[in-house]
């Protein structure tokens, strides 16, 4: 069995559409989201729909939770005041244009999903997934964390070797095998941190023990998205952070 992990769309239409369109001729099983739906791009209802449309099964991510309970803010990190300001206009305006339907559906979405690949009628492996860590969906799990780190949040979850845990909400993927327990970040379908501009999403494939996991990167029309950026109300620095991957132009 082949399943593809997304996460962190972050209201990027044309990018998840890419995605999307790449995974469709691959042979996949199963698709999942591991949160952060909406946010910083101006087409939160249509990602929304079109996960719903492919009946994509997820977790909530902190941008996510927050807007459907109408929470004082997003739940994110910011490096400046500058970001924290734009990050702050992007939450409002998220959540002004977030339809009643698109807040219910991210309002139902769970903490936590558990998968298992092979089926429910043999022990294991399963995947894992959560947005930020075991306990918060707004902790950022970055790659640098120690072994430790990770072993005790495979505890907290109650994995074990052969198990996938799968994260996002760092915008950067990476991946780790420890103790035979695999810990995956899927990085970012709509808003990349990494430099890299394409979309990005795993695969994992259960064909053989142990599970094989693939990072993708898919072209998209990223011009459509910044100029949308350009002609909505959010902050035009959204759509050069687009086009540079997050780095600085």
């Amino acid at each position: 069995m082949r399943c593809a992990l997304l996460s962190d769309i972050h209201g990027n239409l044309p990018a998840l559409e890419a995605v999307l369109d790449a995974i469709e001729g691959q042979g996949i099983s199963a698709i999942y989201h591991i949160g952060d739906l909406v946010g910083y791009a101006p087409w939160p209802n249509e990602v929304v729909t079109l996960l719903a449309e492919w009946d994509v099964s997820g977790v909530a991510g902190n941008y996510d939770s927050t807007v459907a309970t109408d929470y004082a803010h997003c739940g994110c990190k910011y490096e400046d005041a500058v970001q924290a300001e734009q990050a702050h206009v992007s939450y409002e305006w998220t959540r002004a244009h977030c339809s009643e339907a698109t807040k219910a559906f991210l309002g139902a979405l769970p903490f936590r999903l558990d998968v298992r690949p092979l089926g429910g009628h043999i022990n294991g492996p399963r995947i894992i997934l959560i947005h930020g860590n075991a306990i918060l969906n707004t902790v950022y799990w970055t790659e640098d964390r120690p072994d430790s780190f990770a072993m005790q949040q495979a505890q907290h979850l109650g994995a074990k070797a052969g198990d996938v845990i799968a994260f996002g909400h760092t915008h950067k993927p990476w991946y780790k095998e420890i103790e035979g327990i695999h810990f995956v970040n899927t990085g970012s379908v709509g808003r990349p941190k990494d430099g890299d501009w394409r979309a990005g999403y795993v695969v994992l494939d259960f064909s053989n023990s142990p599970v094989t996991v693939a990072f993708e990167r898919v072209d998209y029309d990223v011009q459509s998205a910044m100029d949308a950026i350009h002609t909505s109300e959010l902050p035009n620095a959204f759509a050069e952070y687009l086009r540079t991957g997050g780095e600085p132009a």
